[in-house]
């Protein structure tokens, strides 16, 4: 036992003997605090770009020094590429995709039964405080935070009681993909770097082999390294101002980033490249256990984003709820180290894909649910930026080499495999190579039985996703019913049957009561319909679906399907009405099949341009319908417009 516990025991005993309280004054007063206090240093949009991970070009010297005194995981990693969705799973310890936070720019609604943790810590006497950002794609119950502000009063420093231990988060915002992208802010976030500190773009050898080597990319990654370096002045002080408070050996410290670099096929991408992050953790002496904590160490055992919420509980000694997905890492009485961690997928803005991943400790599993769509799907925001932009240029001039122009053009594979030890930068699929067919089956099949165990929402469109909320009170509850897991078999195997065109199911979807089934089905034959006729009663029931199903978007993807077998005329007018009726997701969806089907909607070009119009009950969520038309519209007359 650990001479720091042996003294805890010891002042415990004595004040019970003594018939006094061993409550956190008297502790102090022999400064041996009863409960830790806890900082999260966070910040946003950087893989483990460090110079204590390796990284030749790295300049981090005050994370480096934490690491040198805690822990440096090597296998963390988030259950999205992108923040928001990340963030709802991280404040909560369940899963984006099983809460309905899982599109980009959504706003679900909490059941009852689920809570920001920061309420069970303030319930407990913690004083927490969130500076300042939240993004957790629900609105925020009251009572979450004491304080969440951008300003001063957001500190530990403002709590009433010196003695009251506190949970403090403070997040970085300056290395955002957007301090990439807007020169301004770039500028801003780094004035204060010395010459010293600065990178020369010429002489960076990090790029990835996804990028060509061009000027322009070079700047990106050259300001996302001095984006860094602020990032870790800032990091410092906040450390400089626990130990001027003489808390420095009283905290325990996380450092993380929501997810990885802000740039294509990272950011927004289940590869290493969006999902690995930095981890470093501080125990003090006094708070180790079993081994944990001590100087220096690295640890490479698997750890998810999911897990930071009940760690800081277990760490504050309070009772983990059961609905919470994730599990701690640290601290006493811990479960099995992990075998796996996942991540998804959906909506980014208002490109809609589905794609779940799961990871072990060598081997990544990728399984694209709409692999019709190419890797670089054309997203407005990020198309802004300058690497995208470089990299859509040379495509359009036929410049990139196969292995790059890919991304743009090639469908999806169904399913990914990588060995991310032999192969980090995940360019060579090996799902169909015969010596790991083994591998690919168990993680296929981990994949699944995740899917299942946590409920995953992502396999229901997002407008029979409102509808059922309306009814049943939350996303959450949506796949939470008596028969869900039935209904989740159904849902693997029509979507399934999508991809991989099995007719004869997709067939029988296509009268099946449930919208969402008849949703995937009519997707399917659609997909069947690029490659081969179908059926003559099979085109009869789609013209039935488009005209007269109850549910958009299932005639939505009827017309979709018509379009591909020479049905335009009749499929083009239910396409436009859609676009400028029903629902915003509604609209969406019809928006993307009619830049889908490019030359197929050249009929309807002075018509789609409705769709350039924003409609003002939506305009919270973002243009999105605008945002897909006006590429359409582009691709479809020759121009580039952006419409922002």
């Amino acid at each position: 036992m650990r001479i720091a516990l042996i003294r805890r025991l010891l002042l415990a005993f004595t004040l019970l003997f003594l018939g006094v309280s061993s409550d956190s004054s008297a502790a102090e007063k022999e400064n041996i605090p009863v409960r830790p206090n806890i900082l999260w240093i966070s910040c946003e949009d950087i893989s483990p770009h460090l110079g204590c991970y390796g990284d030749p070009h790295a300049n981090t010297p005050n994370l480096d020094q934490l690491a040198t005194e805690g822990t440096r995981y090597t296998h963390a990693f988030t259950t999205a590429g992108v923040c928001a969705p990340c963030r709802s799973a991280i404040i909560t310890g369940v899963y984006q995709s099983a809460l309905g936070t899982h599109h980009m720019r959504c706003n679900a609604k909490l059941p009852e039964s689920i809570k920001p943790f920061p309420m069970y810590l303030r319930e407990a006497g913690y004083y927490c405080t969130n500076k300042s950002k939240q993004d957790y794609q629900f609105p925020t119950p009251k009572g979450t935070w004491d304080v969440s502000s951008n300003k001063k009063e957001a500190h530990w420093r403002n709590r009433k009681e010196k003695d009251q231990p506190f949970f403090a988060v403070f997040n970085f915002t300056g290395c955002h993909e957007s301090g990439i992208a807007n020169t301004n802010k770039y500028q801003k976030v780094t004035k204060n770097l010395t010459a010293a500190e600065r990178q020369d773009a010429r002489q960076l050898t990090t790029l990835p082999p996804y990028y060509p080597d061009t000027p322009v990319i070079r700047e990106d990654w050259k300001r996302n390294y001095e984006l860094i370096t602020a990032m870790d002045h800032w990091a410092g002080d906040l450390i400089a101002q626990l130990q001027e408070d003489g808390l420095y050996e009283n905290t325990i410290i996380l450092f993380w980033s929501d997810h990885g670099v802000g740039l294509p096929r990272a950011k927004r991408w289940l590869y290493d490249s969006g999902t690995h992050i930095p981890l470093i953790t501080r125990i003090p002496e006094q708070f180790r256990m079993d081994g944990q904590g001590e100087p220096g160490t690295v640890n490479d055992q698997l750890v998810s984003s999911i897990d930071f919420g009940p760690t800081v509980l277990k760490l504050a000694g309070v009772e983990i709820p059961e609905n919470i997905q994730g599990q701690p890492f640290i601290g006493s009485d811990l479960p099995a180290p992990r075998d796996y961690v996942y991540g998804a997928r959906d909506r980014m803005d208002e490109r809609y894909d589905i794609i779940r991943m799961v990871r072990d400790k060598k081997y990544k599993y990728i399984r694209n649910y709409e692999p019709w769509k190419p890797i670089l799907e054309y997203v407005s925001y990020l198309e802004q930026g300058a690497t995208m932009s470089n990299m859509r240029d040379l495509h359009e001039a036929g410049e990139l080499p196969p292995k790059i122009d890919n991304l743009f053009t090639e469908p999806k594979a169904i399913e990914e495999l990588y060995d991310c030890e032999a192969d980090p930068h995940e360019m060579t699929n090996l799902a169909n190579h015969l010596e790991y067919h083994e591998v690919l089956a168990r993680m296929r099949n981990e994949h699944l039985r995740w899917m299942k165990e946590v409920r995953d929402l992502g396999l229901i469109p997002e407008p029979i996703l409102h509808e059922r909320r309306a009814q049943l009170g939350s996303e959450y509850a949506i796949l939470r019913q008596p028969d869900s897991l039935e209904y989740m078999d159904q849902l693997l195997m029509y979507s399934k049957a999508a991809t991989q065109g099995e007719l004869s199911l997709l067939q029988i979807g296509l009268n099946d009561e449930d919208n969402v089934i008849r949703y995937w089905s009519v997707t399917g034959m659609g997909n069947l319909a690029k490659q081969q006729p179908l059926l003559p009663q099979d085109v009869d029931q789609l013209l039935d679906l488009a005209e007269n199903d109850p549910t958009p978007v299932v005639r939505i993807q009827a017309a979709r399907a018509l379009c591909y077998l020479g049905q335009a005329k009749v499929a083009l007018p239910i396409l436009l009405h859609h676009l400028d009726s029903g629902t915003q997701w509604d609209r969406v969806y019809a928006a993307t099949v009619l830049d889908e089907i490019n030359e197929l909607a050249r009929p309807v070009v002075d018509e789609m341009k409705v769709g350039l119009e924003p409609v003002k009950e939506f305009e919270s969520q973002g243009k999105y319908r605008v945002r897909i038309i006006n590429r359409a519209l582009n691709q479809l007359l020759g121009t580039r417009n952006s419409v922002e």
